[in-house]
């Protein structure tokens, strides 16, 4: 018996994606996508920012039709399957408040237990009624499976679990933060238990016991699960496969946008630098070949006949034996020719260059004696208590704590965005600060709106010498071509990109970054981790990532 649906009966669903590719504006997000999840498979999407993953789970959902492939979604003993999916910038109905958001999500649990009344007052009506026998049975079966009776209970256990319990179940929805509607809206998910659950970024907004309580559940589930995630404690924990969309991981034969590994993150990390690097191997080797066969046939065009002197028998056998083996010779080259024409043509593709973090571009004037910021006791009624930090250039600080408890508020009060409510914060003379927030927004000064590309956003940001001085390009967060796509075009995860390369242009003296790993990918959020630890300045980070934390060689403070 599972939490969500606390049922004895479990449906079987399977999903099966078969070549499945999709273009948007001419751009090709998907690309012969094939793979299948049975029931009780927990598969992980992963990849880079605008890889399709989110894109995926859509075509999945039934949300987007894609240009060729097929998905489908097959339920034991039903012709209709049910899909629930989680957004990662969830929707509700205008004045919805947090009673109706899960109302209408256990709405068939209710109705399971109000038919499976109606049946048994019927049957007790007609007792000897063939017809009456078998609407209750299959009442009965329904409601065994999705057990209303406990309904009540999971809510409330749903509710607490996602700390969503000190929550007024009247609250408006509009007026709860984002990660409250996050949170919301996942547990309204997990209480209507779908038959298949698809869950893009699902642990964005979790703390740590949202995050244990949800993995539970997922591991308690019988349904399939597709969950796009850049969490890698969470895919540790919970995925039982990953399956790998970014097109630079593609495999040199196979020539498909996705590639599965079975088992955990850390066996994908240890699984996919293996892949890489035989593919590597398999390309130098092979381009090898290409350069000796290439030289054998050049020196074999370069060899002729000498020139011709008076005709003498000894010359005219000498020629004749010289003719004979010219074309055993011409013979092995067009062997050869032909090889090399066939390696040529289904040649091994040379593994692309991954998009790295190309490091911070920190000044040489960053060292500064004695404190570069300090904060004295600062709070903000309602958001954050009193908080004391002093911070040195060079020194590295770990915000910690549930959600709710400042994390974020301590960063805006430390960048002069917020002012508090008590306390004070000082910072050295010319410091520079630069603030990464969750969910960073790039400024349209000259209302180009959203078809301006990511590139003119990034000069809005930091202005055109600024720019031009530290190119976009350098950073290696985008490729070229996203650099050239509009704004509005962009992943979220591509659009955060942009703006910490804003912000690290300047190459402030105290760098802020909350919630760095959200909307990133897992090879940048690795490679960036790598960059903070050799920055000179300042460095602040608020985190609930548990990877992180987990390997965090600084200070720490919990909040």
């Amino acid at each position: 018996m599972s939490f969500v649906s606390g049922g004895t009966i479990a449906a079987s669903a399977h999903i099966s994606v078969d070549g499945v590719s999709l273009s948007f504006a001419g751009r090709r997000v998907l690309t012969d996508i094939s793979f299948s999840a049975a029931s009780g498979s927990r598969t992980g999407l992963i990849g880079e920012n605008g890889s399709g993953k989110s894109t995926l789970l859509n075509v999945i959902a039934g949300d987007l039709r894609p240009d060729s492939g097929t998905v489908s979604v097959h339920l034991r003993g039903s012709s209709e399957p049910s899909i629930g999916m989680l957004r990662q910038e969830p929707e509700f109905a205008p004045g919805a408040d947090v009673r109706s958001v899960l109302d209408d999500a256990v709405a068939r649990i209710r109705a399971a237990g109000d038919a499976l009344e109606t049946a048994a007052a019927l049957l007790a009506e007609h007792a000897d009624d063939p017809a009456a026998q078998l609407e209750y049975a299959a009442a009965l079966d329904q409601a065994e499976r999705l057990d209303p009776w406990g309904l009540d209970a999971r809510i409330e256990r749903a509710l607490s679990g996602l700390g969503l319990g000190g929550i007024a179940l009247d609250s408006p929805v509009g007026t709860l933060s984002g990660g409250q509607r996050s949170r919301t809206a996942l547990a309204a998910l997990l209480l209507g238990d779908p038959d298949v659950l698809l869950l893009d970024e699902p642990t964005n907004h979790l703390d740590d016991a949202a995050s244990a309580f949800l993995a539970g559940v997922l591991r308690d589930r019988q349904g399939p699960v597709v969950m796009a995630s850049h969490d890698r404690a969470f895919l540790d924990d919970v995925a039982t496969g990953l399956i790998d969309l970014d097109p630079s991981q593609d495999s040199p034969a196979a020539g498909m946008g996705v590639t599965r590994f079975t088992g955990t993150y850390t066996a994908y990390l240890a699984a996919r630098a293996d892949a890489r690097a035989r593919w590597q191997r398999q390309h130098d080797d092979e381009q090898a070949q290409l350069r000796r066969l290439r030289a054998g046939v050049s020196e074999s065009q370069t060899h002729g006949h000498p020139e011709r002197g008076p005709r003498t028998e000894a010359r005219a056998s000498k020629k004749f034996y010289a003719d004979r083996n010219a074309k055993t010779v011409a013979r092995r080259v067009n062997d050869v020719r032909a090889k090399l024409d066939r390696l040529e043509q289904d040649q091994i593709q040379k593994p692309p260059r991954e998009l790295s973090f190309a490091g911070i571009p920190w000044r040489t004037t960053l060292a500064a004696a004695g404190p570069v910021l300090t904060a004295a006791d600062v709070a903000v009624e309602g958001r954050l208590l009193p908080t004391t930090v002093s911070m040195s250039s060079g020194e590295h600080l770990l915000v910690t704590g549930a959600n709710g408890s400042g994390k974020s508020t301590l960063l805006h009060v430390l960048a002069g965005r917020l002012q508090p409510t008590g306390g004070s914060v000082q910072t050295a003379p010319r410091q520079r600060i630069g603030l990464l927030s969750q969910d960073a927004q790039l400024p349209d000064p000259h209302e180009r709106g959203p078809d301006r590309s990511a590139q003119q956003a990034y000069e809005d940001a930091v202005g055109p010498r600024l720019a031009s001085r530290v190119p976009l390009a350098d950073f290696g967060l985008l490729a070229e071509r996203d650099a050239r796509r509009p704004v509005a075009q962009l992943s979220r995860g591509q659009v955060q990109r942009v703006a910490l390369a804003a912000v690290l242009a300047a190459a402030p003296d105290v760098l802020l970054l909350d919630e760095p790993t959200n909307h990133l990918s897992l090879l940048l959020v690795t490679q960036l981790e790598e960059a903070l630890v050799e920055y000179p300045g300042v460095v602040v980070v608020a985190s609930h990532d548990r990877w992180l934390r987990e390997r965090w060689h600084g200070l720490e403070l919990r909040l």
